[in-house]
């Protein structure tokens, strides 16, 4: 290995030996954290890819790069059932994982100081592998994904990001800032941390580098000055450069973690009325080419956040928006996991007595909010303790809505039916409800 890629290795250990990262108490649980348990749970990706939905029982997650392990504690809160095996090269984040696990009486877990270019080493293959934070202070990316690939199973996923350089160009003109200093020649510690804060506060609040990166919080956080100005290793990349790193990899994009974000569209004042030259060039844009063009526009995400896995020959399921009604017929529709776990069955409840729309889109999302009719928020109440077909769905409806509110003549079966369909896609399109149909079921 290249001497110069040891010493970063070195450094990035003892960077995080230490300061493991994240520095969260151990006592933290993020049962309250919805949005977290939403991405890390494999039951999500799993639907986007193929429209089929998978028991956690027993499935086999890693960890890869899992630091100070709270990011294990999420995926075993998110997957119940699964068991979690975490890797690091830090023998201190280690440490802290294994005790955090522990604290939360999480037994089905595994960790292990290895790098992640030594996983064949474990002999172990995996349904699922979040690698958070990690791919972009490794040497080579695709080294790091294939090594990751190699132990995946072959239905299985990997969540992975890199840095963004357009969003962080700022704090990478940082880094070379404090290189010049020579402040990470060596693991930055308390005299480096403290040297950064007096520069950074000595600036004119003019200087562009102070008034773009630094706040407050920086004067007294150590984690995040460590995090964004003294990370050794860092690296950005741009959309173009993660699809290269995947096709090198041999690994197929799926979809961002965060796909709802980046919405070209959304970009727009009036998406249904773009300028002729766009309306005529969007349509025949790659995924690709649309999310670089949203990061050209619009460099807001720090992370380009990603699910891939091994190439696939099956074409990816028809969005539910396309189905026709035959598509229906034999359907079963699952309430999304982590909505057991948030207060929204209370709020659903009140909703409905008091004939009050239901807010809905904050809970898994950070988007704007969204309210339910109470019609549609009803639609809930049947699935949340066990999943149930359309048909009882059209029987449901028959019984809540017996007659049309205009014309009071009886509710038909197939008005049902497109009443039920409308408000299914609602909710599926904002991740609510998972529908799987039968034909298509493992």
């Amino acid at each position: 290995m290249d001497n110069m890629v040891v010493d970063v290795r070195q450094k990035i250990r003892q960077q995080f030996d230490t300061g493991p990262y994240p520095r969260i108490p151990l006592e933290a649980s993020p049962k309250k954290e919805p949005k977290s348990l939403y991405i890390h749970n494999l039951v999500n990706s799993y639907y986007l890819r193929r429209q089929k939905i998978i028991n956690t029982k027993d499935k086999l997650i890693l960890d890869a790069g899992c630091g100070s392990g709270y990011k294990s504690l999420v995926l075993a809160q998110a997957n119940p059932g699964a068991k979690i095996v975490g890797v690091d090269i830090s023998e201190k984040s280690i440490e802290l994982a294994r005790q955090r696990l522990q604290h939360h009486r999480f037994d089905n877990t595994d960790f292990h100081v290895i790098s992640i270019e030594d996983l064949p080493q474990l002999g172990l293959e995996f349904n699922y592998i979040n690698c958070d934070d990690v791919l972009y202070l490794l040497p080579e990316p695709v080294v790091g994904l294939q090594a990751m690939k190699s132990v995946l199973k072959p239905d299985g996923i990997i969540r992975a990001n890199l840095h963004s350089s357009l969003q962080r160009t700022q704090y990478f003109r940082a880094q070379e800032v404090f290189k010049l200093m020579g402040l990470m020649d060596e693991n930055p510690e308390e005299m480096e941390i403290q040297l950064v804060r007096e520069i950074m506060t000595s600036l004119k609040d003019i200087v562009m580098l102070k008034s773009i990166t630094w706040d407050f919080n920086f004067e007294v956080n150590e984690e995040q000055i460590l995090a964004n100005y003294l990370l050794q290793g860092d690296k950005g990349y741009t959309i173009p450069e993660m699809f290269s790193i995947l096709r090198a990899a041999e690994l197929e994009f799926i979809n961002m973690v965060n796909w709802r974000h980046w919405n070209l569209m959304a970009l727009f004042k009036e998406p249904d009325n773009l300028p002729i030259f766009l309306a005529m060039s969007f349509p025949q844009a790659s995924i690709e080419e649309q999310l670089h063009l949203f990061e050209l526009l619009h460099p807001v995400h720090r992370l380009l956040d990603f699910w891939c896995g091994h190439p696939e020959q099956s074409q990816s399921p028809k969005p539910i928006a396309e189905w026709k009604p035959s598509d229906w017929q034999e359907v079963q529709v699952y309430l999304q996991p982590q909505l057991r776990m948030t207060n929204l069955k209370e709020d659903m409840v009140k909703s409905i007595t008091l004939l009050k729309p239901l807010e809905i889109s904050p809970v898994l999302t950070n988007e704007d909010s969204m309210f339910l009719d109470t019609n549609i928020a009803s639609f809930l109440l049947p699935i949340w303790d066990e999943s149930q077909s359309v048909k009882s769905l059209v029987d449901y409806w028959q019984k809540l809505r017996p007659v049309h509110p205009l014309t009071l003549e009886p509710m038909g079966e197939q008005e049902a039916l497109d009443c039920v369909i409308q408000a299914l896609t609602l909710l599926e399109s904002f991740g609510y409800v998972l529908v799987e149909r039968r034909s298509q079921m493992a």
